[in-house]
């Protein structure tokens, strides 16, 4: 295990900048995740610490010793791709002691090295099977074994689980928080998929264009979130992102008035507020509501129905009790606590510092 430091790191080809400067402090034994839609810089900044990419400027330091012209193979770090990288031609027992093979083990250790690793992942059963005899979150789990068996100081994880479909993705994370518990190994895991990403993360460094938007803990993030672009990231529904005008503690817009904001008056405002976070009026409560207009359209979820109305070309999307039932093109309100929005400056696209008033 071993603390992770990048001091002002930054990569550019050319005149194409990858990552801006940035400096994040990884604590030994922390599971980060670098959040972000493709192109970001997310996998690049994980490239600069696994050694596959050399950073224009700045320091990586793993442990007590900055590694950035120290090869790959000699940074203590295991990898895990999207691609499962296994070798067809082997077994799975093979795969995973593959890394230890070429190290020059004797086969004395490589075996209950494999078996241990094959446990923790619970593979046992198809240790004399080859790739092509098995699942799609089976050779995921082979991946992660064979990263596993190397015992490494740290791991890096790049959209191992893009290639599964939904059911596998929620198994195979599980099975990664799982191994973390177990390992405590210091971890870099990068996706684009904020539900891995809140659900797995002690910290989550969300990124857009290169630089970083936001750390903090995943409950951070999605009740403070710093600007719009992590707002609207944030969140499945997403949150609600209502352009308007602050003066006298009441938003405006087209359609909505919603009052109790104790914040500065501001021109160009953006009211940000969470599906869940609507509550859905009985129609003959409409005359009450924060904001109401026709029915665009409901979605039964299981646990809960979304309905979305239309303000003009904006959507508001609420969450309602799975009991919920409207019809196309019928009324809808919508009720809201100040206390429960966010404000950003349309301007900055910062968040306004604000709490509901007593």
């Amino acid at each position: 295990m071993a603390r992770i430091q990048l001091k002002n790191i930054a990569k550019r080809w050319g005149a194409a900048t990858a990552v801006e400067p940035m400096s994040l402090d990884i604590a030994d034994g922390e599971f980060l995740v670098l959040l972000g839609p493709s192109g970001c810089g997310k996998t690049t900044t994980m490239r600069m610490v696994a050694g596959l990419e050399d950073p224009s400027d700045g320091e990586v330091w793993i442990g007590d010793r900055c590694v950035n012209r120290l090869e790959p193979k000699d940074r203590d770090v295991a990898m895990v791709f999207q691609s499962y990288g296994l070798y067809p031609n082997m077994t799975v027992a093979e795969n995973i002691g593959f890394p230890l093979k070429i190290r020059g083990l004797p086969a004395a250790q490589i075996g209950p090295a494999v078996h241990k690793a094959a446990q923790q992942v619970e593979l046992m059963d198809y240790l004399h099977r080859r790739p092509k005899e098995l699942s799609g979150g089976q050779r995921q789990r082979v991946a992660l074994a064979r990263a596993i068996v190397r015992q490494p100081a740290v791991f890096l994880m790049d959209e191992p689980l893009s290639n599964l479909d939904a059911k596998l993705r929620v198994t195979m994370r599980a099975h990664i928080k799982h191994l973390h518990h177990s390992l405590g190994v210091t971890t870099i895991y990068v996706t684009h998929d904020q539900i891995e990403a809140m659900t797995l993360a002690d910290r989550v460094v969300v990124m857009s264009r290169a630089r970083i938007q936001q750390i903090g803990t995943p409950q951070d993030i999605y009740e403070r979130p710093s600007n719009l672009f992590v707002a609207g990231f944030i969140g499945s529904p997403p949150m609600n992102l209502v352009p308007g005008r602050l003066a006298g503690g009441v938003f405006t817009a087209p359609g909505v008035r919603i009052g109790g904001f104790d914040a500065p008056d501001v021109d160009q405002v953006v009211l940000g507020v969470r599906p869940e976070d609507l509550t859905v009026l009985a129609s003959e409560d409409i005359d009450r509501a924060a904001l109401a207009a026709e029915v665009f359209a409901f979605e039964l979820t299981g646990d809960a129905t979304l309905v979305t109305i239309q303000l003009g070309e904006l959507m508001v999307t609420a969450k309602a009790g799975k009991s919920y039932r409207s019809a196309m093109g019928a009324q809808a309100g919508f009720m809201v606590d100040a206390s429960r929005c966010h404000l950003f400056d349309a301007r900055t696209e910062l968040r306004i510092a604000q709490r509901a008033a007593a």
